[in-house]
């Protein structure tokens, strides 16, 4: 294990904030300081290495972690699942909110639908506390992520143009802000930063639980059909035509991978559809097994719970990833995304369908963006660690010659180290909106390990 240098704060201070929490504080040296300060995908001892993480329990708790960090003028993370590509889960030399303690998950009105979720509950959670009851969350595709970072920054899951975002589900949240003020939010109270934690990330506070609007559901039809050799460009084409008149309750990922350890490579289409009507799903499925070159299909009726797996990113491999979305999936974008994925070789190429109810959501609605994008587009490369430098540039010039076709990017599978360009995640017009209201609730910019959101245009 890597030697943590001892916290750098006084001891006094610390003692003064274990006193303070009902929660606890985990410190370099603790037995579980490397679990506490490690999370999904960065390496302990290089990249998590903070001064002392906050276990908190509480909102108040909460607050009193943010006062600490702000008097002490020591860089701030916030965790729930720990999901960050670019890290912002953890730091160096700082303090992390551990929010993994508020993981309550409690249907608060069944016959509003009403379910009150803890930020540090995991989807995984969610979806195993909610299936028996009738209901069910869009949410991430992986146990582990966390309910707070996913809903703040967007949320396209698995039934995405059924339900729309995650965070369009979202009727209420209690934040901190960077003043230790815990705040309900809603349409009707504090609109303005509601509106905001809705796509503008953790750029506003700590957000400590939601309440979200779910969807009367008992089962899916769900699992994937795997096509042989075909063109891969002229697949694309028809699978786009079928979700351009498919129903909302058909959702897509067209999947383009080579083999991996227990997953086989080719080209699948994962499918979920959500409802309960057998012979809807199967009218909404026949177009895409209609499609040339069907090889195997297991899709069947199961609980929606049984969708949400956990990610194992191939190890001893260099990942360079990109993602954005396509406004428009034109026969000349298809082309070349298809050339792109036959000359990287070894690439994942993921086109997951949007439109449905995600689109019907108004642009000024929530501060997420791009809503008239027909889909998400991530392409991901495995590169040996030690292969020549030329071969991410190569990666990245190919990602470049698709680029024209793409607009913005998705935060939540963004791994760029110190967080995306504004201007690439916002509209001008909402992105001076989010500034705006970064002035009036966090102008010090305490809360800037994310995507951030500066105060004004000098980051």
């Amino acid at each position: 294990m890597t030697t943590v240098d001892p916290s750098p704060i006084h001891p006094d201070a610390v003692a003064d904030l274990k006193q303070s929490l009902a929660g606890s504080v985990v410190l370099p040296g603790d037995p579980e300081y490397e679990s506490a300060a490690t999370v999904y995908g960065t390496v302990y001892g290089a990249t998590a290495a903070p001064a002392l993480v906050a276990q908190v329990s509480d909102a108040d708790d909460v607050g009193v972690a943010v006062a600490f960090a702000r008097s002490h003028g020591l860089e701030l993370s916030v965790r729930s699942g720990g999901h960050s590509g670019s890290g912002f889960s953890t730091n160096v030399g700082g303090v992390v909110i551990d929010l993994r303690r508020l993981n309550s998950v409690e249907i608060i009105d069944p016959v509003r639908r009403l379910v009150r979720i803890g930020a540090g509950a995991t989807w995984g959670q969610v979806a195993a506390t909610l299936d028996g009851s009738g209901l069910a969350l869009s949410s991430g595709d992986t146990t582990s992520v966390g309910v707070g970072g996913l809903s703040l920054g967007g949320g396209i899951g698995w039934m995405v143009r059924t339900c729309g975002l995650a965070l369009d589900s979202v009727v209420e949240a209690t934040i901190v802000t960077a003043g230790s003020e815990v705040l309900r939010v809603s349409a009707d109270e504090h609109p303005e930063l509601f509106w905001a934690i809705r796509g503008g990330g953790g750029n506003f506070g700590v957000v400590t639980s939601f309440t979200f609007h779910a969807r009367s559901l008992s089962r899916v039809f769900s699992g994937t059909l795997q096509f042989g050799d075909a063109d891969l460009a002229e697949l694309l084409a028809g699978w786009r035509d079928v979700m351009r008149a498919a129903p909302d309750e058909l959702n897509t990922t067209f999947l383009a991978m080579p083999a991996f350890p227990g997953m086989p490579g080719g080209v699948q289409v994962l499918v979920c559809f959500a409802g309960d009507d057998a012979v809807a799903a199967e009218a909404a499925l026949a177009p895409l097994r209609d499609l040339p070159g069907l090889t195997s299909d297991d899709v069947a009726a199961h609980p929606y719970v049984d969708l949400l797996e956990e990610a194992h990113p191939p190890e001893g491999m260099t990942i360079i990833g990109h993602n954005a979305f396509a406004r428009e999936l034109t026969d000349e974008a298809l082309g070349d995304l298809a050339s792109m994925y036959a000359e990287l070789g070894g690439s994942v190429l993921m086109i997951r369908s949007l439109g449905g109810a995600f689109s019907r959501v108004p642009n000024d609605a929530t501060a997420f963006g791009f809503r008239d994008s027909e889909a998400l587009i991530i392409s991901v490369a495995f590169l040996p660690p030690d292969g020549p430098a030329e071969a991410g540039s190569r990666v990245r010039d190919l990602w470049q010659h698709v680029s024209p076709h793409l607009q913005g990017t998705y935060a939540g599978f963004s791994s760029a180290p110190g967080g995306e360009e504004p201007a690439l995640l916002y509209s001008p017009d909402t992105l001076s909106r989010l500034m705006s209201l970064k002035r009036t609730y966090d102008p010090e910019n305490l809360f800037r390990r994310n995507h951030n959101i500066p105060p004004d245009l000098a980051r």
